[in-house]
């Protein structure tokens, strides 16, 4: 944690990568238009907190606002797109739409590095953050897993189709198997939330819309499991 305005301030200034910031509800002070100013630059989540839950983190005078400093440099997907098409390969990216568990988040993390993928994307709002708990879970993959953290997964998606990527989501709501698609070529899968799934604007987008067949009666598997099933069949497919 870093706290204090002109800490902040510092901080992003110095490059530090900031996951997402507690501000106090009625936070004012002279360096606030600066700070609002290079948050909105650097599109920076911000969320507005009653003055007791900064002072239940720290003792210290936090001035009315703590950040929280990522444990790892999150990449551009700009550029791990090129980069990879230069090495030769076909692209694999998986991209999570809502995913906030931090242990669903590191173990789809874990599946990915194992499986050779490429980058995994995150949106800035709405989703788990590199964390203690998500690095531990991933049993250290996010340390060298490239995590791109997008403005949306809307416009990462169009980007990725703009690159010529086919971009699958993984949703009940289709009627395609998982198994019956080719997966080979410059690929995008996409996760959705254990509640809501991937978004209708964002299914909307996609090339191919496929489902994984269940036989119980529980209504959905957990979405590190569902992740995994997708990663695999797409590294069976490719090879």
């Amino acid at each position: 944690m870093i706290f204090g305005v002109r800490a902040v301030i510092e901080a992003l200034k110095a490059g530090k990568e900031i996951d997402r910031i507690l501000m106090k509800r009625d936070f004012q002070s002279e360096l606030s238009r600066e700070l609002f100013s290079m948050l909105k630059e650097l599109n920076i989540s911000v969320q507005r907190v009653p003055a007791e839950k900064l002072d239940r983190l720290t003792r210290k005078n936090h001035q009315g606002v703590i950040a929280f400093v990522s444990a790892v440099a999150y990449q551009s997907l700009a550029d791990i797109v090129p980069f990879v098409y230069e090495q030769g390969k076909d692209p694999f990216i998986v991209l999570l739409d809502g995913v906030t568990d931090v242990r669903n988040f590191g173990a789809i993390a874990r599946t990915c590095e194992c499986a050779g993928v490429d980058a995994l994307v995150i949106p800035q709002k709405g989703s788990a953050s590199v964390n203690a708990d998500a690095v531990k879970t991933s049993a250290g993959a996010l340390l060298v897993l490239p995590v791109c953290k997008e403005k949306s997964i809307n416009e990462a998606i169009r980007f990725l189709k703009d690159s010529g990527f086919k971009v699958v989501a993984a949703t009940e709501k289709a009627d395609k198997l998982y198994t019956t698609l080719d997966y080979k070529g410059p690929l995008a899968i996409v996760m959705g939330a254990e509640d809501v799934g991937v978004s209708s604007d964002n299914l909307a987008l996609c090339d191919e819309l496929v489902s994984i067949p269940q036989f119980g009666t529980i209504g959905s598997l957990n979405v590190s499991v569902a992740a995994g099933v997708m990663i695999y069949e797409a590294v069976r497919s490719r090879s």
